[in-house]
């Protein structure tokens, strides 16, 4: 009986550690008195790129711009702006990089290949030396009498 509470004492604890982690970055004086337009702002906050932190939504970034950002999108929706509508002003203003997942298109198709050149690249890469290393220890084999002569230099100095 002692363990279990132990480990449910535990397992409380790891949560509660964890719960910082979760905590956003939305301010109180942000968050928006409809619960509908509260969640859109949110969703929609969190699709779009910090771009200060580059690798954070604006919801999960403290950057001044990212709270710029969360207010100017709750400032549309409160406007009665769509979520596409936002999207699209945004990207207007910032370009496709503000997005957390940009578009498949023409500007973008570096974006969405480039793990695939790389993988393909190292892969190539990986076959030429594989290659060279065969044909490197092909063209070291000796022929016996070239085995046995080498023998006979060896065998000479040792005392």
């Amino acid at each position: 009986m002692n363990l279990k509470i132990f480990a449910r004492g535990a397992v409380m604890t790891c949560l509660l550690l964890l719960a910082p982690l979760a905590a956003r970055a939305v301010q109180p004086d942000e968050i928006m008195p409809d619960p509908r337009l509260e969640t859109r702002a949110r969703a929609l906050s969190a699709q779009l790129r910090c771009m200060v932190c580059q690798n954070e939504s604006i919801d999960e970034s403290h950057a001044d711009l990212a709270r710029d950002l969360r207010v100017l999108v709750r400032e549309r929706l409160q406007a009665g702006d769509s979520d596409d509508q936002i999207r699209t002003f945004l990207v207007r203003r910032y370009g496709d990089f503000i997005l957390l997942k940009p578009p498949f298109k023409l500007e973008t198709w570096l974006l969405w290949g480039a793990p695939f050149l790389i993988l393909l690249t190292g892969g190539c890469i990986i076959l030429v030396a594989r290659r060279r290393q065969m044909s490197l220890l092909s063209a070291n084999n000796l022929s016996e009498a070239e085995h046995a002569k080498l023998e006979a230099m060896l065998g000479e100095d040792e005392p």
